[in-house]
Order: C-alpha cells, then structure tokens, then sequence
C-alpha cells in the first residue's frame, strides 16, 4: 500500500485493514510451520503493511492526522 493511500482512509477502515492483516501474517506462519509457504517475503510486506497502518493510527491518536478521531 502506498503512503498516499494511506491518507484517504478513516479510523474505522485502517482497524479492519489492520485486522485483516492480521489474519493473514498468522495463516502464513502457519503455512511457514508446515512448509508449505510458497513466498517467505510475503511474510515481510505484510509486517511492514500492519506497521504502517498503525503508525498512521497512532498519528490520528496524536492529532498529527487530521480526520475522523479515534472512538
């Protein structure tokens, strides 16, 4: 996902992003359990994803974002 991406969504889309990744880093570590990973560098970008869209959540915390406040 891209950073400018990233500027559009509102707080409830990033937490179901946030989840949905979630569920994917756990169901590929389990893939990568029983080798059957076919890509370990998606392991990565998927890390990488959840740490961006919670920084932009903190960001929305902190009021450095402007936009809809956390509930």
């Amino acid at each position: 996902m891209k950073k400018s991406e990233l500027k559009d969504l509102k707080m409830s889309d990033l937490d179901d992003m946030i989840k949905d990744n979630q569920i994917k880093l756990q169901n590929l570590r389990f893939q990568k359990a029983l080798q059957q990973l076919e890509d370990p560098l998606e392991i990565r970008f998927i890390k990488k994803e959840i740490a961006q869209l919670l920084t932009v959540k903190s960001e929305f915390a902190k009021g450095i974002r402007s936009g809809e406040e956390i509930k």
